[in-house]
């Protein structure tokens, strides 16, 4: 294959400083690999954090929200008076629960984004064994949608969570509650709600989700046993979880089943908003780190195109006597740059790509000494390798190099030969 001029005097220029142009395209090999290993620890933290919070937070939920009495709620009754009535605005007492749930859970089930939809009794307890209490809640719960769900199962620790609606007045508890309370399967525990009497249950198993404070205070009932626990008819719910098709798409769902059912719609992103706030924190961060890399790889490009022209300045303005434009010098310039980056950014992948695999395989444990290793528990640092951050990372990795390129190379189009060659 026959290459042009310009594309031959580059080549030449760049193999006749073979050291410099070495520590150029290390440079952004370094910058490129950089930016992989950055965004693939990014990506994958967040995808686990994430696939966490999903491990026991629905993308929405629907429940009964306390709202503060203000004048608004008194409507027409104060539009012709000027006497201040509400001084000292307070929670409204309002019916505990969901009003016809089960007919809610109807009319969303329609909605073609729904891919799940279950009811929940939510209860606030104290747990007692030996003596020793401890405050949690109960989830009353359809233990096979919950598992459809959240994959309940893939927590277990021990037991058999079905168990939950063969055995009378049986919950199945967090590994922190087992471990503070020393329950194991078979034992029984007294859960006292506030609304209604203790009760004596049995425990049919132990899960681990991974998060401490969740493991340490929840358990699952069947619901009409939480039901039971607070005194409450069949009808009672507290909560109706929702999981969509693309929980992308909860804030939006969320305003929608807001409007029609007039309860409140709580989505995982108000729900994890902190979390979110950290996910961007940290992309600014390392994107920022990667950003540095890159423009220091982009100086060194830049220097070292500035050294070839002073020291090839004759050279450029022979060539421009010769015949050669100011656009032809420019190509000559910008295909180096061109060639440093095309090359930095090949080995660049490569070495990403080995950094992030090395990482992926590097053990942080999980859990403390003799506590169980729950399936979903950090053991390995979570690393993604999403193809698009190794293309983002070639099309950045090239762009520096042009733009660090071109302004070396319009400076020595530029170049007057008459006067060079006079000296």
């Amino acid at each position: 294959m026959k290459i042009s001029v310009n594309t031959e005097i580059a080549i030449t220029y760049l193999s006749s400083r073979k050291k410099q142009t070495l520590v150029a395209a290390l440079g952004v090999m370094f910058g490129v690999s950089m930016f992989i290993f950055m965004q693939s620890l990014m990506k994958g933290t967040n995808d686990y954090f994430e696939k966490m919070s999903f491990n026991t937070t629905p993308h929405i939920r629907l429940y009964s929200e306390n709202k503060v009495a203000d004048a608004h709620m008194l409507g027409n009754y104060l539009k012709d008076s000027s006497v201040k009535i509400l001084t000292n605005p307070k929670q409204l007492v309002q019916r505990q629960g969901i009003i016809n749930p089960y007919g809610i859970i109807q009319q969303i089930s329609k909605n073609p984004q729904v891919a799940n939809i279950t009811p929940q009794v939510t209860a606030g307890v104290i747990y007692t064994s030996s003596g020793v209490q401890l405050t949690g809640t109960v989830s009353g719960v359809n233990i096979v949608q919950e598992d459809r769900m959240f994959d309940v199962q893939g927590n277990m620790v021990t037991g058999d969570l079905h168990d939950l609606d063969r055995i009378n007045n049986s919950i199945l508890i967090g590994h922190g509650i087992a471990e503070k309370l020393s329950l194991h399967v078979g034992d029984n525990i007294t859960v006292t709600s506030g609304n209604g009497s203790p009760m004596i249950m049995k425990v049919i198993g132990i899960y681990a989700s991974g998060v401490k404070q969740i493991d340490e205070t929840k358990s699952y009932a069947n619901i009409v046993q939480a039901q039971n626990l607070l005194g409450k008819d069949r009808s009672y719910v507290t909560d109706i979880k929702i999981n969509l098709k693309d929980y992308n798409n909860a804030p939006e769902v969320a305003r929608e089943f807001e409007a029609i059912t007039g309860y409140k719609a709580e989505d995982w992103v108000q729900a994890n908003s902190q979390l979110k706030v950290a996910f961007k924190i940290r992309a600014m961060i390392l994107n920022s780190v990667v950003g540095v890399i890159l423009l220091v790889a982009g100086f060194g490009i830049y220097n070292i195109l500035n050294m070839t022209i002073y020291e090839k300045i004759k050279e450029i303005a022979i060539l421009k006597a010769t015949g050669f434009s100011g656009r032809s010098v420019i190509s000559i310039f910008l295909q180096q740059a061109i060639y440093i980056g095309m090359a930095g950014a090949a080995i660049g992948i490569m070495l990403g790509f080995l950094i992030t695999l090395g990482f992926s395989h590097v053990y942080i444990g999980s859990g403390g000494s003799g506590s169980p290793t729950p399936f979903g528990s950090l053991q390995y640092i979570p690393m993604s390798f999403y193809v698009p951050h190794y293309i983002e990372a070639i099309v950045f990795g090239i762009l520096t190099t042009i733009a660090a390129g071109y302004f070396p190379a319009r400076k020595a189009s530029r170049v007057d030969p008459v006067t060079i060659i006079r000296g």
